[in-house]
């Protein structure tokens, strides 16, 4: 198949609308017609050269839905016609991490750009071109089968996108990683479209005060409107002494969804005793903060890293549509705006400019 889409010839120049062949599904793999895909900070920092190692030429996109459109041999639980949404974590179903139910962090990962066996399913006039995760980008992609979950078809299918990196990211950060209980307090910083959804998950677990931190102003207002029972910006207030002046002590757990090392030393110095720090947001490579050792042993405080909000995709999706379906989890919300393919640039442009909670690109 020959399809038509944005590729990533070199950090920091505009994306190339190219023809690229497609293969044909092998085995235990599915061929899946995009029907949208959001537009994410990681992709971001690939496509601004903030993060090293990543190959080009390369189709960006780690968030997506869309309909099986074909099956390899070895697929027993997708037909096309399918709704599915796509995770960037297929499980390998022989490692002990996917056996635990953690598939991001599976021990037979193929190498970024790269899918099982250490080949890609894109070419261009004979050479590869690399996938982005599952590269949702493209009009058509081939995943694993288990990168592919089914979901209910009455559900919206154009929105479904959202929950396959930023909502499933979010909620279960504070959900999973944190162990957020009732009455708890939380501060989230960065209030974009991971941080709104850690808002949601504070908000599900019954959590107050849930704090939203952010230098705009804009995503402040987002963030209350998603729940947030109070807000700062630490451009205009002292952060230290507002979540004292809040809690008395400190908060109960912190939600660093931003790549900024101050705020992940911002995050750590406002914890309560026995407080746990939640690192989501990735710097650029070799970015790194202090900590001092006798913040984290004195009141056993903690910092513990998030991956897909320590997620299993094929439970955690399906239960965020059913959250929505019910009306407890807003995702159309999150939509700033959409996007046709080819305005790719202009979405990363804005994402980088705070001037959205959620891009959305719609084929």
């Amino acid at each position: 198949m020959l399809i038509t889409a944005p590729v990533l010839l070199k950090p920091n120049e505009r994306m190339q609308m190219m023809e690229i062949e497609l293969d044909e599904p092998g085995f235990g793999e599915v061929r899946v017609k995009m029907v949208a895909t959001g537009v994410c900070h990681s992709c971001l920092h690939a496509y601004d050269g903030s993060h090293t190692g990543i190959p080009m030429p390369i189709v960006l996109g780690d968030e997506g839905s869309g309909i099986v459109d074909a099956v390899g041999e070895g697929c027993n639980n997708l037909k096309p016609g399918d709704h599915v949404i796509i995770s960037w974590a297929p499980d390998c179903g022989a490692c002990k991490y996917c056996a635990l139910g953690f598939p991001s962090l599976c021990l037979n990962t193929p190498p970024i750009g790269k899918m099982a066996g250490g080949t890609t399913r894109f070419h261009h006039q004979g050479q590869d071109v690399y996938h982005y995760g599952p590269a949702t980008y493209g009009p058509y992609i081939i995943v694993p089968e288990a990168g592919a979950v089914w979901v209910r078809p009455d559900f919206p299918l154009e929105v479904a996108a959202l929950i396959g990196c930023s909502v499933t990211t979010g909620f279960g950060a504070v959900v999973n990683s944190a162990a957020l209980r009732a009455g708890q307090s939380v501060a989230i910083f960065g209030c974009g479209g991971v941080g709104l959804n850690a808002v949601q998950g504070a908000v599900a677990t019954g959590a107050y005060p849930i704090i939203g931190v952010d230098v705009l102003d804009s995503k402040l207002e987002l963030a209350r409107e998603f729940g947030a029972t109070h807000t700062i910006n630490p451009t205009k207030q002292d952060l230290f002494e507002e979540v004292m002046r809040l809690t008395g002590h400190g908060v109960d757990a912190t939600i660093i969804a931003v790549g900024a090392t101050n705020a992940m030393k911002q995050g750590l110095d406002i914890l309560a005793k026995q407080g746990v720090e939640v690192v989501l947001g990735l710097p650029g490579t070799g970015q790194t903060f202090p900590v001092d050792p006798a913040l984290l042993m004195s009141g056993e405080r903690r910092i513990v890293g998030s991956r897909y909000g320590s997620s299993n995709p094929m439970v955690e999706f399906p239960k965020m549509v059913e959250l929505a379906m019910a009306g407890k989890l807003k995702i159309e919300e999150l939509v700033t705006k959409r996007y046709d393919l080819d305005e790719a640039d202009e979405a990363f442009r804005a994402l980088a400019a705070g001037e959205q909670a959620r891009g959305l690109i719609v084929f």
